[in-house]
């Protein structure tokens, strides 16, 4: 039996996985963001804690047998939050979340201090990264900054609180800025540039090698076995990958959580940060993978069915599926950038906005130019992309958005690949954390990291495609002309 826990942005996800590929359980609990300021997204690390303590505690009470032959955790998180941690250990502020925007003159700087930045990381810097929180820091709170003796990532504060060892593993420290990726080690410019060394970091290892192992007392007070394994884990969308069997060059997927991302593994450390695409590192040993990130997905959809007045997520998509062909074609279009956006415009300032709107149009039009944009938002990313040979034809869906199909279908329509809706799409990332630790106590690649059953696959129509081709067209110009209006600064 193995664990694994997925840190996400709007709930902890545990998941129990028998060495026969069974879930034998999940357990839930949701986790709120707060926003004190305008481009601010934060977390109270205790919320982390008491959501593990909920959803453990239920799967004691649900599955005592299945915890009592528990062999290995593993850990799956949201990537870049900036947890600051000072003398014992003791959390300085709120975390920083990946979606928060307010550092982006610290971009500008570090990229004006380190040239070889993307030489380093692979990566442009970005709001969303860890590191320009924390010049962030030094500038506005540098009485906090002073007391930072460590910087751990969300999931990584976790395993500190389950194992009293600060480690993190290759994935989702190559979303920091302080990783040299191709190298797979810490770089001394990049933490020299935000005032920080290697003592401020924690211990690499490997997503599927053990890191560390449970606490006694919490072993005890779980009823699992005296001595349990955590392994590296990873971040949530390398997490997903694995889960889904996904680690192969060229194998891919498209995540519709509260991001978006179209992720692709690679056996090469491949960099493209010219137009905002990520390189970083895989969960599994000499693999990486490129990725493209848009920071309001499924949470468009949420916003818009709260501000729409529709009961919920799944109720706006179905009015948004009402519309026919003729009133899609003249449907307003939506810019889903509510966050700001990475990939490909790299710009924490840009703003969501509706265009076209007519007196005739009701809430089920905005609905579907909801869904349309975020589609067209995740096309934008795709095409970042290099090539792959053979070239791309088909990529797995994964995330809440997953299970509408008929939002599926539009994307399939968007992107014109044909996409695929596995068995547990919706749990890739604490799958894939199962996985890993599985693969920690020796599991194959090949025994572990299989593609979960086919449940549905959604063909693109060559006419609906060509129909949003045009669309896609229009969307992308709106930015370049609205980029004028966008605030200049926070």
């Amino acid at each position: 039996m193995f664990l694994g826990l997925d840190l996400g942005t709007s709930e902890l996800k545990a998941l129990l996985l028998s060495d026969g590929h069974e879930v034998v359980a999940i357990a839930r609990c949701p986790l709120t963001v707060q926003r004190p300021q305008a481009l601010w997204s934060e977390q109270a690390t205790q919320d982390w804690w008491a959501a593990l303590e909920t959803v453990m505690d239920r799967l004691q009470q649900l599955h005592p047998q299945a915890l009592a032959r528990l062999q290995a955790v593993g850990l799956s998180g949201q990537m870049h939050g900036a947890t600051l941690l000072g003398a014992d250990d003791a959390v300085l502020r709120p975390a920083i979340l990946w979606n928060d925007g307010r550092s982006g003159a610290q971009c500008e700087h570090l990229s004006a201090a380190v040239p070889e930045l993307s030489l380093i990381t692979g990566n442009l810097a970005m709001p969303g990264f860890t590191a320009p929180k924390l010049l962030w820091v030094r500038e506005h709170e540098p009485t906090v900054f002073a007391q930072v003796r460590r910087v751990l990532l969300p999931k990584d504060w976790l395993r500190l609180q389950l194992t009293g060892e600060a480690v993190s593993d290759m994935s989702d420290a190559a979303g920091t800025l302080w990783l040299d990726t191709g190298k797979r080690d810490w770089s001394d410019t990049m933490l020299a540039a935000c005032g920080l060394d290697r003592s401020h970091m924690p211990r690499l290892v490997e997503g599927s090698d053990i890191s560390a192992y449970l606490k006694p007392e919490l072993c005890q007070r779980w009823g699992l076995p005296p001595r349990v394994p955590v392994a590296g884990g990873a971040g949530d969308n390398a997490a997903s990958a694995v889960g889904m069997g996904l680690v192969r060059p060229g194998q891919g997927f498209v995540s519709l959580g509260t991001s978006g991302v179209v992720f692709v593994s690679g056996a090469a450390f491949e960099p493209n940060p010219a137009q905002a695409l990520h390189a970083f590192c895989h969960a599994l040993p000499q693999r990486w993978h490129q990725m493209s990130v848009m920071l309001s997905a499924a949470s468009a959809v949420t916003w818009a069915a709260r501000n729409l007045g529709f009961e919920d997520e799944p109720a706006l998509l179905n009015a948004a599926a009402t519309l026919s062909e003729a009133e899609q074609k003249t449907a307003p279009l939506f810019l889903p950038y509510l966050s700001g956006e990475r990939s490909p415009h790299n710009n924490p300032l840009a703003c969501g906005a509706w265009l076209g709107l007519r007196a005739q149009h009701r809430r089920e039009d905005l609905a579907y130019a909801v869904a349309e944009g975020v589609g067209f938002g995740l096309l934008d990313g795709l095409q970042t992309i290099p090539a792959t040979e053979p070239p791309l034809d088909t990529l797995s869906l994964v995330g809440g958005g997953s299970r509408s199909a008929w939002w599926a279908q539009l994307l399939a329509d968007t992107f014109g690949l044909r996409l695929q809706v596995h068995q547990d799409a919706e749990s890739g990332g604490a799958m894939g954390a199962a996985r890993l630790a599985w693969l920690a106590l020796g599991g194959t690649l090949d025994q572990v990291c299989t593609t979960p059953p086919v449940q549905r696959v959604h063909t693109p129509d060559a006419q609906r495609h060509a129909l949003l081709q045009q669309r896609h067209q229009r969307f992308k110009a709106l930015y370049p002309a609205l980029l004028p209006q966008f605030p200049a600064s926070t």
